[in-house]
Parts: structure tokens; sequence; C-alpha cells
């Protein structure tokens, strides 16, 4: 049997005293924690769970181009591609936070980062953030294409040259972001083909649309955050929050007829069709929801409502990939 868990308090010891014994404890527990403590900060500096996300998508990508090139799926091929881009994507992470460390102090949801908190310097962050996104493009050239190599480094510097500046000089931020953002379906399909076929930009519109309901929905949720750090989001520069669930309702809308095209290129079946017109319908009716409050970005009712479609956004794509990759048509 495994002993309760006592204290100095519970076997008669007396604080007073007993500093030797404290001591010993707490070194004996440091490193341990801080083990932990390093793991949590090199994962908040990658955005590990972003990171995620976009390897699910590369996955999604290199699934499609297997099957219509006729290549096995789980081979050391997907490894190596879903390991770069991942690599590429955590370096990428880290040399946002390094650009926005500054932004990131102002801001109650990102002043506990590693950079701006203190817990990590400025010069290891910038290594980490380098080698992970440089090797890992060297590492795709190599071990994938030298096309996809290419094209990951250079989403990495849209998205650290154009997005990360201009959120401190435009709301068209979100829209530059977008393209990026919509690449991880492209480069899992080019790791397998080597070119950028019909389906490999379908994956890329749906990812595209798909991000304008989630990151507007971010951006109306933390209005005040962003507002503190000089964030250019529109929700900030327009408080109203017309313009924004306009937006929202437009993108979403456009999002289902083009999330349908999987089924029109021979990608999916009418299973898959009949999914992402429920999927689309859903994550239409959420934002509807948002808009017809006519409520300013600030107002406490809104904010549970952008929440509530920022959920939706986030359920929405893994059932969709999901769905798609289910009925795939052979």
């Amino acid at each position: 049997m495994v002993p309760e868990k006592v204290g100095p308090r519970q076997l008669g010891i007396k604080n007073r005293g007993n500093s030797k014994m404290g001591a010993v404890s707490q070194t004996l527990a440091v490193p341990g924690s801080r083990f932990f403590s390093i793991i949590r900060d090199y994962a908040e500096l990658t955005k590990l769970r972003v990171t995620s996300l976009i390897v699910m998508t590369a996955w999604c990508g290199y699934f499609f181009a297997s099957r219509q090139v006729g290549f096995p799926v789980m081979t050391w091929g997907l490894v190596h591609a879903l390991l770069g881009i991942a690599l590429v994507s955590s370096g990428t992470a880290a040399l946002n936070e390094v650009m926005e460390r500054d932004t990131d102090r102002q801001m109650h949801r990102t002043a506990f980062r590693p950079l701006p908190a203190g817990r990590m310097s400025l010069r290891h962050g910038t290594a980490v953030g380098v080698v992970l996104a440089v090797g890992g493009s060297i590492y795709l050239g190599v071990f994938a294409n030298p096309l996809t190599g290419v094209l990951t480094f250079l989403t990495s510097v849209v998205y650290l040259a154009a997005y990360t500046p201009l959120k401190q000089l435009s709301p068209y931020c979100t829209f530059v972001g977008a393209f990026p953002g919509a690449m991880p379906g492209v480069l899992g399909w080019t790791a397998v083909s080597g070119r950028v076929d019909r389906g490999a930009l379908v994956l890329f519109a749906i990812l595209f649309l798909w991000q304008f309901p989630h990151f507007f929905s971010i951006a109306w949720l933390y209005r005040d955050d962003y507002a503190r750090g000089g964030v250019q989001m529109l929700p900030v520069v327009q408080p109203s929050g017309k313009t924004t669930a306009r937006r929202i309702l437009a993108y979403s809308l456009l999002l289902i007829p083009v999330s349908v095209l999987p089924t029109f290129t021979g990608m999916a079946g009418r299973t898959y069709l009949a999914g992402a017109v429920v999927l689309g319908i859903a994550l239409f009716y959420f934002g509807v929801r948002l808009a017809a409050l006519r409520m300013p970005v600030s107002s406490g009712l809104s904010k549970l409502r952008a929440r509530h479609l920022l959920q939706a956004t986030i359920v929405y794509l893994p059932m969709l990939f999901v769905l798609m990759m289910t009925n795939a048509t052979k």
C-alpha cells in the first residue's frame, strides 16, 4: 500500500527548528517541478495546440494526395512530412512570440508567456525559433521534396514579415494572415505529389474562409486585451461590432458552397456533401446569433455569443476533415 502523504504537523513536528527538513524537501521537489515548468514554457513558446491543428490539416492534404497518386498513406513519407511541418510551425510560433514580446506583456492572456514573463531570454527564444523554422524547412526539402521545403519556408516568412507587423498597423492583418494560415493542407499535399494540384487548392480555399469566423470571434472575445496591446483587429478599430458581424456572416455563408467542392472534384462522396452542408449551416447559425444582438463588442452577452462561435469553429474544422477523409472516394 502507498502511505498517505504526511507533513511535519501530522508527525508532531513543529515548523520551528525544522528548517533543515523543509530545505531538503524543497530541494527534492525542485528538479521535477522545474522540468515540467520548462516543458510547459517550450509548449507555450511553440504554441503546441496550434501546431497540432496545423499538423492535422497537413495530414488531410497528405492523405488525399496519396490517394490521387496511388501511394500508401501510412509510410515514412507521412512521418517526415508531418515532422518537418511541425518543426517549421513551432519555429514560426516561437519567432512570432519573440517579435510580439512587448505586446504580449501588455495583454492579460499572453503576459504569462515565457518571454514577456522573463522565464526565457530573448536570445534563447530567437535561437529556438530560427533552428526549428530553418531546420524544418531543410528537413522537408531533403526528406519530402524541394517544393514543400520552399513553400513551407515562404509560408513562415509571410507570417512573420507581413502578418505579424501588420497587426500593429491595420485590421487587414486578418486577411493577410489568412494566406499563410491556409497553407498546411497544401504543404501536406505537395509533400506527396511534388506539385500544387486542384485538390490542394480546394483545401486551401476551405481553410482560408474558415479562419475569418474563427479569428473574428477571438478578436471579439478579447477585444479589450487587443486594445491594450495596440493590436489593430477589426473589433478594436470598429467597436460597434457591425462590420465584424457582417464579415463573419459573409465568410461563413461563402464557406458552405466551398466546403462541398471535395465532392464535385472527386475527393469525397455524397455522405460528405450532406455532412458538410449541415456543419456549414450550423456554423453560420452561430454567426447569426452573434450578429442578431446588434450590441457593441464590449457587451457581456455579445462576448458570450462570440465564445460560442469560437467553440463552433473549433469543432467544425476537425469534424469536416474527419468526415472528408472517412468518405474519401477511391
